[in-house]
């Protein structure tokens, strides 16, 4: 592999998985508890806003219990270190990448710690618990608030700004991801399309596996940080 110039790391639940975030996809993942219909599709949120709001304030009250690991770390030295361009994207709806250091990750399925006014579609950091008699901070509407997580059906964030890197890169990483949920898992077709090399690091093969040129499995805490160092050596 010679020296990138240009890198795009897609991250996925698996890296932030040893920091005991909840997977979602994993055979005993939140999925596997609990019927997404009813907690992650506008259908549901409409159906019942009190449990998508209840479903939602668990998960961001228990980031406060989990810390950025090894794996978060060296993307955000990379970030800070790499002399070209760099973009990390993530599935995932956590902070951790932020609280390790990272600056710009695109949070292309949204974020726990934002919320999101259907009334104005304003923006704002949210970190407490959210219930219908929430008030907009920008358009002063009670019960309009809802999670700025995307849900199944609705379009992921910043695909314009995401689809320019994957034309324009030579590295494409994809990092602790299942491999089976689109847009994101198309993206190596796309790196590999623009002439990029594609490296899958994973606990495991992930069900596109076979679409990467290079593969390193094991521990996110322990090959991420060795890759990165690989990488910043020019090797």
């Amino acid at each position: 592999m010679h020296r990138p110039t240009s890198i795009v790391v897609l991250t996925g639940a698996g890296i932030s998985a040893e920091s005991g975030v909840d997977t979602f996809r994993d055979k005993d993942g939140i999925w596997s508890k609990v019927d997404y219909r009813d907690v992650a599709t506008p259908e549901g949120f409409a159906r019942n806003p009190e449990r998508v709001h209840e479903f939602y304030n668990q998960r961001r009250s228990g980031l406060a219990s989990v810390m950025p690991n090894a794996a978060h770390l060296a993307l955000a030295r990379l970030e800070r270190t790499f002399r070209g361009k760099f973009l990390l994207v993530t599935q995932n709806i956590d902070d951790l990448h932020e609280r390790a250091g990272s600056q710009q990750p695109v949070h292309m399925h949204g974020e726990l710690t934002k919320a999101l006014c259907a009334s104005c579609g304003s923006r704002h950091p949210w970190h407490g618990a959210m219930s219908r008699a929430s008030r907009c901070p920008s358009c002063n509407e009670i019960g309009q608030l809802r999670p700025d997580v995307v849900w199944f059906g609705e379009m992921p964030y910043l695909m314009d700004e995401i689809d320019e890197a994957l034309a324009n890169c030579d590295l494409f990483v994809s990092i602790g991801t299942s491999g089976n949920v689109y847009p994101a898992a198309g993206f190596v077709e796309q790196a590999r399309y623009a002439g990029a090399h594609t490296i899958e690091l994973n606990l495991e093969p992930s069900e596109g596996h076979v679409l990467f040129e290079q593969a390193i499995h094991g521990r996110a805490t322990e090959i991420v940080p060795e890759f990165v160092e690989h990488i910043l050596a020019g090797r």
